[in-house]
């Protein structure tokens, strides 16, 4: 991957960027953000030192909570842990958090084709939970953990988001209105079998009149996203399709 080279200057240092980098996570705002601040190498700014560190604009798949704490303290000595919610996080956090706020994801977007045989499904009648995939953008909530219980937060909620090893966790750069944060968030690849093409609505319907699992029903799951979403004004208009498609069939 490769494209014309950027040079951006940050007070008197100036930082060579890929541009075909910067074009594949949309993440420009951050890049140029990042750079505003007058410093450089040791002081790298960490979003930048995420982008450079990694050479792609997300970081590389985490496989497990200590390595969350690796990956991010690597990148700045002193971060606090950030957590990204998107959809049952929005309202079904299940931890307490110091901080939350509203916060914006370049490059991926929410989508409704990760297939869920455990926690929205069953093997034999398998359900669908949200997921980030690449592309777009996409709003949701940034919570900061408290320092004392962070660790074990993450635990938890690495064993409730991941019953079976199929969403990719990484550290996101999130914009927010009070500055960037890095955060970890649950990232699916298109490649992954559990990725599913987009369903015609015939196979969504399908999929929401039967699938339960332990957590209850992908019907419910989708509706309480969506209320979610409009109560916090984060309106996401294929969410409301498919709602309002569920209405329709009298699901809802």
């Amino acid at each position: 991957m490769a494209g014309e080279v950027w040079q951006l200057k940050s007070g008197s240092w100036k930082w060579a960027v890929d541009s075909a980098i910067l074009a594949a996570g949309l993440v420009r705002d951050v890049v140029t953000e990042a750079v505003s601040i007058n410093c450089g190498p040791p002081h790298t700014p960490p979003m930048l030192k995420l982008l450079m560190s990694e050479g792609v604009a997300a970081a590389r798949q985490i496989e497990s909570p200590q390595q969350a704490y690796e990956r991010l303290h690597a990148l700045d000595a002193g971060a606090e842990m950030w957590v990204f919610g998107y959809a049952s996080l929005i309202w079904r956090p299940e931890f307490e958090f110091a901080e939350r706020r509203m916060a914006l994801a370049y490059g991926w977007h929410r989508a409704l084709r990760m297939r869920s045989r455990v926690n929205r499904g069953t093997p034999q009648t398998p359900g669908l939970v949200f997921a980030l995939l690449r592309g777009g953008a996409c709003r949701g909530f940034a919570y900061r953990m408290h320092a004392h219980s962070a660790k074990a937060d993450i635990e938890r909620l690495w064993a409730r988001e991941m019953p079976n090893p199929v969403y990719e966790p990484r550290l996101l750069p999130l914009r927010t209105s009070q500055g960037q944060v890095l955060a970890l968030a649950f990232t699916l690849n298109r490649r992954s079998d559990a990725c599913l093409p987009r369903l015609d609505d015939k196979k969504l319907l399908d999929i929401l009149r039967q699938a339960e699992g332990r957590y209850g029903t992908t019907l419910d799951y989708l509706v309480q996203t969506c209320a979610a979403l409009r109560e916090h004004q984060l309106f996401d208009s294929e969410i409301e399709r498919q709602v309002a498609l569920a209405r329709r069939h009298g699901l809802v």
